[in-house]
Order: structure tokens, then sequence, then C-alpha cells
């Protein structure tokens, strides 16, 4: 089991930045990814960010450039740092971490947390 807490989430003007957290408990050296999704009303979930256990990060089309995901293994923690927001960036952020075991991965979730970017 993997427990993850965020962190990070609130109300900022367009243009603004904000920093997210996601902690990781439990089984965590199983981990083989952990990354952020988003979903707005209405939306479907998506992909922002996400980076794997060896360092390798991908993200989202609508936030390349713009979003940066890097992580603490130290302290089983990924950050998601968010510039240059716009109100589309609103939604609830996900922390997602896929979990390893011997013939089988599961996906485990954060609560989420609120983003507003107002314009």
């Amino acid at each position: 089991q993997v427990q993850l807490v965020e962190s990070g989430g609130g109300l900022v003007q367009a243009g603004g930045s904000l920093r997210l957290s996601c902690a990781a408990s439990g089984s965590t050296f199983n981990i083989n990814a952990m990354g952020w999704y988003r979903q707005a009303p209405g939306k479907m979930r998506e992909l922002v960010a996400i980076i794997t256990s060896g360092g390798s990060t991908n993200y989202g089309d609508s936030v390349k450039g713009r979003f940066t995901i890097s992580r603490d293994s130290a302290k089983n923690t990924v950050y998601l740092q968010m510039n240059s927001l716009k109100p589309e960036d609103t939604g609830v952020y996900y922390c997602n971490a896929v979990v390893g075991y011997s013939d089988y991965l599961l996906n485990y979730w954060g609560q989420g947390t609120q983003v507003t970017v107002s314009s």
C-alpha cells in the first residue's frame, strides 16, 4: 500500500506561479513512477506530468515549457512547479503513483488539491 498526500494548491492570478507537493508513504520502494493529473469540471482527467524512478519525465502538451516536475527521493516527495499559469489550468490536481509488484502494476491516487487561476 502507498499513501499520497498533496499540498500547495490555491488561488492565483493568471501569470502567477504555484508549487504542488506530494508526499508518499508506505511501500515506497516499489514505486515505478509518480506524477500529476488534473481534472477540470466537465472534463476527463488528463496527464500533467510524470517522473519515473529513473528520472525520466513526460509532460502534457498544454503545460510543456511552463510546468516542471521534480522529486526528492530521500523524502519520497514529488513537486510540480507551475509557472505562467492560465485560467485553463484550473482544476483539481491529483498525485499518482504507479507501484510495481511481481507481475502487475497498481495505481494509487491522492485526495486531490484544487488549483484555481483567475483571469
